[in-house]
């Protein structure tokens, strides 16, 4: 019975014609369910790359010409277990302008051949300001860009010294891997239609520092020299990864941005598997740990903060043919989180070192994570006090329930946290008291049935931030977040008979986001939300996959208060079938956000689907 077992994210790599088994990096394991299609060389040399993209926003940029600095151009072959590409970052000194309104960081690559999605990092001077997967090539060849507002780096960025640009991107390159990854890396300077610096603007977006940009970045990475990523690599539930720093004594405000990424036998932990079930089945190299996982900050040894993350899914996620062209949410520039340290200033303002660390509960190997602490800097002093008030930390509420006989049951996994904390600072600009507030639920509910080959999960995550400022005015000033990760996978193998099977994989990806510069306010500032809505069969033959074909549907709606876009976009094997885009607000398409039909798509007639064309695992 246990050798039978073969959900979709568990499913055992097919060989030869088709390894159903990659990941966003070279540590493999079998328990993962990743794809990459073969590409036959093409015997057309004029047919053009094919664009893939991730769905998004534009960046807003002024009207006016940007400086344009070309940072790194590089081929990435076999540079797994390699040090990271450096070069050297200058401000470009034909710049005439002094202030900036915007930053944009330019990733343009292509790839011809066959290759596996790999997970990358850029770096200047330790700090990172772009985590990203690559896209799975095609034998004609691939092209993307990602564009990331790096805006609040801009303390960095404009320094007038040489300071070291870092890329890693861990890809090999043989007989059967053949891209190759050719990367051009630009920044583009916008600059300031009119001149902004009021100590009120320094508190806009208080709980991500975006609206006013700090004025020091203090990574927490790992140092060069290295033959991998800058990142700290998390391998189990009881590694913790410390940094030792200490900082100026005139900063008034703090916040920690965080990078997260999941691999290995984590790449897929919304799936994992709990532990007793594995245990009573007498599995072997199956994802354990269940489906709960937390990134925990802590300061001093006292966890200040906490990171339920979005589940991103890489290019060669679940079926490759779902993200071609357009990519799964966050894949092209994974979402980063922060958290608001200024409380804790009275602590760390003592000119002495202090430890920040990370660990993942319930982590199995491996997850990738650096931070940046993005401070600002009292000018007109050399030295501010303050004092921690309060701090609370609720403890951990989880409940875990299962039912299971044998290899069928039903698995309900509800997970609390709340962390308060609440300090002041004085500086020249007066005493401002902060209080931090980190409000997160989750929800996981998993079946396994047909004796291990059907897997259905639904995941919720509730993640919402709050920050309350009491400026010396007696005003206080406040901001919230309150997002929503959505996940929904029901993965079935069926056997056809005469060694053919159907791989079928239906899923909803959902970020939902609502801003609110007056946490008491009803009405958000802007909102987003963004759902992925797909399904995808491969038909596995001999274990070898013969064909394949998958269709995804997205759509984009984003609110603002002086800026609004809308995109829905279908996309079935490599072709666009429609693309709409508007940049004006339809009230309408805001209610939309529920699970569509794609859910019921596993029910189709399987006969009529095998006797169909499809497309053919060399993506022709």
């Amino acid at each position: 019975m246990a050798s039978s077992f073969s959900p979709l994210i568990y499913f055992l790599p097919l060989l030869l014609l088709d390894p159903l088994f990659s990941q966003a990096n070279l540590h493999r394991s079998k328990t993962l369910l990743k794809s990459s299609l073969m590409s036959q060389p093409s015997t057309n040399a004029t047919i053009p790359p094919t664009l893939f993209f991730e769905v998004t926003k534009p960046i807003n940029v002024p009207n006016t010409n940007p400086c344009t600095l070309s940072v790194l151009q590089h081929d990435f072959g076999f540079t797994y277990g390699k040090p990271p590409v450096l070069a050297n970052y200058n401000f470009p000194s034909d710049c005439p302008h002094q202030e900036f309104s915007r930053i944009v960081l330019e990733w343009n690559a292509t790839c011809k051949g066959r290759q596996f999605d790999r997970i990358f990092g850029v770096w200047l001077s330790g700090v990172e300001l772009l985590r990203s997967c690559t896209a799975e090539p095609r034998a004609t060849g691939i092209v993307w860009s990602v564009k990331k507002d790096v805006t609040r780096y801009s303390s960095l960025l404009l320094l007038n010294k040489t300071q070291t640009f870092a890329v890693y991107l861990g890809n090999l390159v043989d007989q059967t891997y053949t891209g190759v990854y050719h990367v051009n890396v630009t920044i583009y300077f916008y600059p300031a239609v009119e001149k902004v610096n009021h100590f009120d603007e320094k508190w806009e977006n208080l709980g991500s520092g975006v609206g006013s940009q700090a004025d020091l970045i203090i990574p927490f990475s790992r140092d060069l020299p290295l033959n991998d990523g800058l990142w700290y690599e998390i391998e189990n539930a009881t590694d913790v990864k410390v940094k030792e720093f200490e900082i100026p004594q005139n900063v008034y405000r703090a916040v920690l941005e965080v990078y997260v990424s999941f691999h290995e036998n984590d790449e897929f932990w919304y799936g994992n598997l709990p532990n007793e079930y594995i245990a009573a089945n007498n599995l072997t190299g199956f994802a354990g740990n269940g489906p709960f996982r937390e990134v925990v900050v802590s300061l001093d040894g006292e966890v200040v903060g906490a990171v339920w993350p979005f589940t991103v899914v890489y290019t060669g996620g679940i079926n490759p043919l779902l993200w071609r062209p357009t990519s799964a949410i966050g894949s092209f520039d994974l979402p980063t989180y922060d958290i608001e340290i200024t409380p804790f200033l009275g602590n760390i303002l003592d000119g002495k070192t202090h430890k920040l660390s990370f660990g993942v509960t319930n982590a199995l190997n491996v997850w990738y994570i650096d931070g940046n602490l993005h401070l600002w800097l009292d000018s007109k002093s050399a030295k501010t006090d303050g004092k921690l008030l309060q701090h609370d930390v609720v403890p951990l509420g989880v409940s875990s329930v299962s039912d299971f006989k044998g290899l069928n049951g039903t698995f309900v996994t509800n997970t609390t946290r709340f962390i308060s904390s609440t300090g002041w600072v004085k500086s020249t600009y007066g005493m401002v008291t902060t209080t931090s507030i980190q409000n997160l639920s989750y929800s996981n509910s998993m079946v396994m049935g047909k004796d291990g080959n059907l897997q259905i999960v639904n995941q919720t995550i509730h993640f919402d931030d709050f920050v309350y400022v009491k400026m010396p005015a007696s005003n206080v000033k406040s901001e919230k977040s309150l997002k929503r990760f959505l996940f929904y996978l029901y993965s079935d193998n069926l056997d056809q008979g005469n060694g053919t099977s159907l791989s079928v994989a239906n899923f909803t990806l959902g970020f939902n986001e609502k801003k609110f510069k007056d946490a008491d306010a009803r009405s958000p500032n802007s909102s987003l939300r963004n759902l992925q809505e797909g399904n995808g069969v491969m038909v596995v033959k001999d274990n070898l996959v013969v064909s394949g074909v998958a269709s995804t549907q997205q759509t984009y709606n984003y609110d603002g208060s002086k800026f609004c876009y809308f995109r829905n976009v279908s996309s079935s094997n490599y072709t666009i079938l429609y693309d709409e885009v508007r940049n004006t607000c339809n009230k309408r398409t805001n209610s939309h956000f529920g699970f569509g039909l794609y859910r019921w798509w596993p029910f189709l007639d399987r006969k009529a689907f095998l006797e169909s064309h499809v497309i053919d695992p060399n993506g022709n």
